[in-house]
């Protein structure tokens, strides 16, 4: 489990692709001080399993075809920049919300406005998960715990994602230090809903 606070923006030094799966080398000395192999480690929000731990803070992890294909970990190269995130301990601080490190859906920016202190990110929404998100309520984009500031659908936009949208407010603080604050319009990003609201309507479909 996670919380959704990244703790350093770490970098994808290498990546040795096969038929159906990808080993990725991540740059991370904050979060490979103390890993060990078979640790969980978030990368973008996605929740990888240590394969080795390598000089210089750098470690290694498998990504299966699964992954890659539900995620936005497809389309990262070499000198990507990534959020990552050691696996809550159990006696810290719940500083975010229950994170799983489990892909919902990928969404991609829509667009960027800034403002004096902060800056409104819009985000489109798979219709898939709509339902799950609720103003004012969490959702974890690139393993960033994020509070839904708004939300939308736009009645004549024909894409897969049904024109569903959401947004979030960033503060200069996750600007700078996550990767949300490079993410460019067009940009894809992981999404991962609040998993209490999946609970709530699957107990509620055998009433």
């Amino acid at each position: 489990m996670f919380t959704g606070i990244v703790e350093e923006l770490g970098e994808i030094v290498a990546k040795d692709e096969s038929t159906d799966a990808a080993r990725f080398t991540v740059q991370g000395p904050v979060v490979t001080s103390d890993a060990r192999h078979g640790d969980s480690i978030a990368v973008n929000g996605v929740c990888l399993t240590v394969v080795d731990v390598l000089p210089e803070g750098r470690f290694t992890a498998d990504v299966m075809q699964e992954t890659l294909v539900r995620s936005s970990l497809r389309a990262l190269d070499v000198g990507a920049r990534v959020n990552l995130e050691r696996a809550a301990a159990v006696q810290s601080r719940l500083g975010g919300h229950i994170v799983q490190g489990h892909v919902d859906g990928t969404g991609h920016v829509l667009a960027r406005t800034p403002s004096e202190n902060w800056e409104v990110v819009r985000i489109s929404l798979p219709g898939t998960i709509a339902r799950y998100v609720v103003e004012k309520g969490s959702i974890t984009v690139d393993g960033v715990s994020l509070t839904v500031s708004a939300l939308g659908q736009d009645s004549t936009d024909s894409t897969p994602d049904g024109g569903h949208w959401f947004e979030i407010s960033l503060i200069p603080t996750t600007l700078e230090l996550t990767t949300l604050g490079r993410a460019a319009v067009g940009t894809p990003v992981n999404l991962e809903v609040d998993v209490i609201a999946k609970y709530v309507e699957r107990l509620q479909s055998f009433r």
